[in-house]
């Protein structure tokens, strides 16, 4: 594929449907972040933004009482995350929700939580947890998982590598909770996600899928193309992974 050409964006919903979940986590990480928060009322709104087929959102379901809204801007990954629903009879608690995180149609003071598993980059960690903040309650929760530096000192290929392929705004862990406080949250808690959540929850189906995707797609070039970009990409975690990763970010809305 030449560098004029546009990715087809159903290519990549089409590739990432196929999967469990569309980034690096896992059921018990997703556990251990609603692990930090403390006084979620019974009937308690949820927003999980950028869900994907919902893996994670199943997972809050799952081990918390309350209602949530899956939002995301694919309808065919909130066809995924119907169909979960559905075969988990969970219509009741779970609706899901076509529109983009940077006009979500929701009110001020809506939330009592507000998830967003490895999903925020898509706007942008600084103005997604500001522009966020109106649609929660004052004293409601903000959790996100961020892509992040873990070391000082690192090689120019991977710092290239995030700042012209990947995710210009990767910062420290520090530099993320300073964001949060400067934005208006009392950093509750923050971790990194363990190399498991990328090398086999993440990484290992995308390499069991690509032969199967690159078939229904007649490999063709974009097909090709993207499969070509995630192999490089895992490539580059497995020789980089020491140097970053995700961290999960807790944050409670002051006032």
């Amino acid at each position: 594929m030449s560098d004029n050409e546009i990715l087809d964006l159903n290519l990549i919903c089409g590739f990432f449907s196929l999967l469990e979940q569309q980034g690096p986590g896992s059921p018990a990480e997703t556990i251990k972040a609603l692990s930090f928060i403390k006084g979620l009322p019974a009937d308690a709104k949820i927003a999980d933004i950028g869900c994907g087929t919902g893996r994670q959102t199943q997972t809050l379901a799952e081990n918390i009482t309350g209602d949530i809204i899956a939002v995301d801007v694919f309808p065919g990954m909130i066809g995924g995350l119907n169909d979960r629903v559905k075969r988990l009879g969970l219509e009741n608690r779970i609706t899901g929700l076509v529109a983009s995180m940077d006009n979500l149609p929701f009110s001020e003071n809506e939330f009592d939580l507000i998830w967003s598993e490895g999903a925020i980059y898509n706007i942008g960690f600084e103005k997604g947890i500001r522009e966020w903040k109106k649609y929660l309650k004052p004293g409601g929760f903000l959790v996100v998982s961020e892509a992040t530096w873990f070391r000082g000192n690192r090689p120019e290929a991977i710092e290239k590598y995030w700042i012209d392929a990947g995710y210009p705004e990767i910062d420290t862990v520090s530099v993320k909770i300073s964001q949060l406080e400067q934005a208006g949250y009392v950093p509750v808690a923050s971790y990194n996600l363990p190399e498991s959540c990328w090398l086999d929850s993440y990484y290992k189906p995308i390499t069991e899928f690509s032969g199967q995707f690159l078939t229904q797609n007649n490999n063709s070039d974009q097909a090709k193309w993207l499969i070509d970009h995630l192999t490089e990409e895992i490539a580059y975690y497995e020789k980089y992974k020491e140097y970053y990763g995700y961290t999960f970010f807790i944050g409670q809305k002051v006032g």
